[in-house]
């Protein structure tokens, strides 16, 4: 005779059933309400969010309460895509929380992306960081800069407005990047997020070219990593030559 089910793994098993008709980003009932909910004590309902969590379907943030988790955002990599166009072709309403935006002189390494090849560099750049959002969810904390010949950007809707957008109506066409992908923890991030100091984020360094093959946009974006994800298509190459690689990946193009 099998042993009876837990109580814990039944009432996670409604919950889960209970979170398919929720949105992401939805609050979760608090263990007392759940406790009360069903008759149990709050060790037991504890125990039934703590699977929730660990499957990546509810996230519990200190001080703030538990909240719905679906499968993280997913972009193509080898796409060019904006943020703003991936929120809204998956359902989403794109938003912006504005950290800083003006002119400021170009680090070493916004200078070499911006500037390759030892060209002429100007004093500043114009930088736009921003907490990127799917509807009221924080996604990303973004810094990007762009040549101080863009500062009209800074006169558009930073917040609810494409910058893809406002550099076709500039006419500059994002046409062509490529971006270098590594990780790190949230850090000073955090509160922004919404998330621990000691989440993972994926961060993605990319640089965009325009129509004429000129830099036009170097960004670095952190995302949360349970919140976004990119998609790799790749093949796999067979050769007897020791100096080809095995793996071919696509190049990402955002």
């Amino acid at each position: 005779m099998a042993a009876p089910q837990p109580l814990y793994e039944r009432i996670g098993r409604q919950l889960r059933r209970r979170l398919d008709a929720a949105e992401d980003g939805d609050p979760f009932p608090s263990e007392p309400r759940l406790a009360e909910e069903f008759g149990v004590s709050r060790m037991t309902v504890r125990a039934a969010l703590a699977g929730l969590e660990r499957d990546g379907l509810i996230e519990r943030v200190p001080g703030r309460g538990s909240f719905v988790r679906k499968a993280a955002a997913e972009r193509p990599v080898g796409t060019l895509l904006s943020f703003h166009d991936q929120a809204l072709a998956a359902g989403h309403t794109p938003r912006s929380r504005v950290l800083r935006a003006g002119p400021r002189p170009a680090s070493g390494q916004e200078a070499a992306a911006l500037w390759p090849d030892g060209a002429p560099q100007p004093a500043e750049v114009v930088a736009i960081s921003r907490i990127r959002l799917f509807d009221d969810l924080p996604i990303a904390v973004e810094h990007a800069v762009f040549p101080a010949a863009l500062e009209a950007l800074l006169t558009t809707d930073l917040e609810t407005g494409s910058l893809h957008n406002a550099l076709r109506r500039l006419g500059v066409r994002p046409t062509l990047g490529s971006s270098v992908l590594t990780a790190r923890t949230a850090g000073d991030d955090a509160a922004g997020l919404g998330v621990t100091p000691g989440t993972p984020m994926l961060v993605e360094t990319r640089t965009i070219h325009d129509q004429h093959g000129d830099p036009v946009e170097h960004t670095v974006s952190s995302y949360v990593a349970d919140r976004y994800a990119l998609k790799v298509e790749f093949s796999v190459v067979t050769s007897n030559d020791p100096d080809t690689p095995t793996v071919g990946s696509k190049t990402n193009r955002q």
